[in-house]
């Protein structure tokens, strides 16, 4: 029962309000030249330094579903939980080479999205609009996760009810305060809440670190407890180590998610914001702390077998919920107060995203659909008002996937999210190095990308829950005619497919002398840095035009 819970559910609500009011705040944060206009409603003017952006990305990036589902894996499956470190140590080294010139290409041009880029660099709308709606769509399940968080808190408080609509409220509530402060605020808001909401997580983290393990007998413990339970476990492959049949898919996936991390607009988004390449360089440097966090947080599912922790029940009968994994923990071996700041950390860990991600589907609708097919002479302020009113439908959508679909379901989009995001990777990150692939055979990778990628998560089944298709992303190599019992991440393959296809396409079509559009940039745009001319909109920078620079 709530009354059980009085006190976490004080203090939640508190913290919460503090960060709905400075959501609000946001707003004349920073003297916003003016809120009308995509730049500063949703990219923050495109002037935070250092430590804005460190929080930003580092709060876009872990976010509330993080701090549940990475140790729920670890609590029911070992080892393999402990992918989501090595993506996160692997990715910025990446991101180093790939976003420092989309930041660059993007402040010479002004673009928003990474749509933008592939319709100015590819001189190709469609080309566009396909990247632009695989970023909506990859990004959705993911606004919808952060839910997830927000309710495993709350059913571990008791605010719940008896029915749908009932079990939902608090949701419902919460998400339509982020939608106002977001209208209002734009990438402000997430950006100011993102101090709070990561201040908070690593003061939970440090202190379950140091004070559970000495409540549980010690880390040896701990580990000891994990490997009994694993070991009484059907599956083999679960354990407190990886075994020789997922040691492919652990490596698989953990390339994988670090490819399409920074793949993903939201993500994209956070980097484009900064206010020069300076910054970027430094947070590359810098965000790997996070990872440090995660490695914490992922022990917390191994603690939960140790402390005896039981799920709560899921949503359907005799079904258990393992995102409540961390929030029983808190309840059981934290006192009361301290319980309700660390469920206001998940909570307010789901906001900073879940904002970001809606911001960031909007902008790719309002650029890339709206302005280039239904209003091409949208002013400014048009723009900035349809990404508003955008924003708030996303979030709209992703509240109905909560509420009229099973959590779980929403769990296996995310995993198909991956896989989708990753078809952009040849137009977008590759693109930024190299113009050599034909637009058509860029189109052509993507539609044999997602189509096998589809198909092979078509495949898979999930007997734990009793699901027969798109139950997970570890493929089985045996469907591929090998004799093994090894299972390899969806994504990986579906990229390769994609970027195998674009290149054959590219050499007929490039035989066929088929035109290849202008390149609407030049080579010196990928180096642009904060005070450099920028492109007057609406000029092209190829080979054969020459823009006039405006200061």
């Amino acid at each position: 029962m709530w009354r059980d819970h009085l006190t976490e559910i004080i203090v939640f609500s508190a913290l919460f309000l503090l960060v709905s009011v400075m959501g609000f705040v946001a707003a004349r944060w920073r003297a916003p030249k003016d809120m009308a206009h995509l730049d500063e409603w949703g990219l923050g003017g495109r002037s935070f330094g250092g430590w804005i952006t460190w929080f930003l990305v580092g709060g876009d990036l872990y976010t509330a579903y993080t701090f549940v589902a990475v140790p729920a894996l670890m609590f029911s499956a070992g080892a393999l939980g402990f992918y989501a470190v090595p993506y996160t140590i692997i990715i910025y080294p990446l991101v180093f080479l790939v976003l420092c010139r989309l930041w660059s290409v993007s402040h010479r041009h002004g673009f928003v999205t990474p749509a933008d880029f592939v319709r100015s660099r590819f001189d190709s709308p469609v080309l566009a609009l396909i990247i632009a709606i695989t970023g909506i769509v990859a990004t959705m399940p993911y606004i919808a996760l952060q839910l997830v968080g927000i309710e495993a808190v709350l059913k571990t408080m008791g605010v719940t009810g008896d029915n749908a609509v009932a079990r939902h409220l608090p949701i419902i509530i919460a998400f339509a305060i982020l939608a106002a402060y977001t209208y209002q605020s734009g990438l402000r808001a997430p950006a100011l809440i993102a101090f709070v909401k990561d201040s908070l997580i690593y003061i939970v983290i440090l202190v379950a670190v140091i004070w559970l393990p000495t409540k549980l007998g010690g880390w040896g413990s701990i580990f000891d407890a994990a490997e009994a339970k694993f070991a009484a476990t059907p599956n083999p492959n679960d354990g407190i180590l990886l075994t020789a049949n997922n040691q492919l898919q652990y490596a698989t996936l953990a390339l994988g998610s670090a490819l399409a991390l920074f793949l993903y607009p939201h993500s994209i988004t956070g980097v484009l914001a900064s206010k020069n390449r300076d910054v970027i360089k430094r947070n590359m440097s810098a965000l790997p702390a996070y990872s440090l966090l995660l490695g914490l947080i992922a022990l917390l599912g191994l603690m939960a077998i140790a402390a005896g922790v039981k799920p709560l029940p899921g949503a359907k009968a005799g079904t258990a919920d393992v995102n409540t994994v961390v929030p029983v923990l808190f309840d059981q071996q934290f006192p009361n107060w301290f319980a309700g700041v660390a469920y206001a950390a998940i909570g307010i860990g789901a906001l900073v995203p879940a904002a970001i991600m809606s911001i960031a589907a909007a902008n790719l609708f309002t650029r890339n659909v709206y302005k280039e097919y239904l209003k091409r002479d949208a002013t400014p302020k048009q723009e900035a008002n349809v990404s508003k009113i955008t924003s708030l439908v996303v979030k709209v959508g992703a509240v109905a996937c909560i509420v009229f679909l099973d959590p779980q379901f929403s769990i296996d989009l995310q995993l198909i999210g991956g896989v989708i995001i990753l078809q952009t990777l040849p137009a977008v990150a590759l693109g930024l190095y190299t113009r050599w692939f034909h637009r058509a055979g860029l189109v052509a990778g993507w539609a044999a990308g997602m189509g096998l990628g589809m198909w092979m998560l078509y495949q898979i089944g999930n007997p734990a829950n009793g699901k027969k298709h798109f139950g997970g992303s570890a493929f089985p190599l045996s469907e591929f005619g090998f004799d093994t019992t090894k299972t390899i991440y969806v994504g990986i393959v579906a990229v390769l497919a994609n970027l195998l296809v674009a290149a054959l396409v590219t050499l007929v079509l490039r035989a066929a002398k088929v035109n290849e559009g202008v390149d609407g940039t030049t080579p010196d745009d990928y180096f642009a840095d904060e005070g450099d001319p920028r492109v007057t909109p609406g000029t092209s920078r190829g080979a054969d035009a020459t823009a006039e620079p405006v200061a």
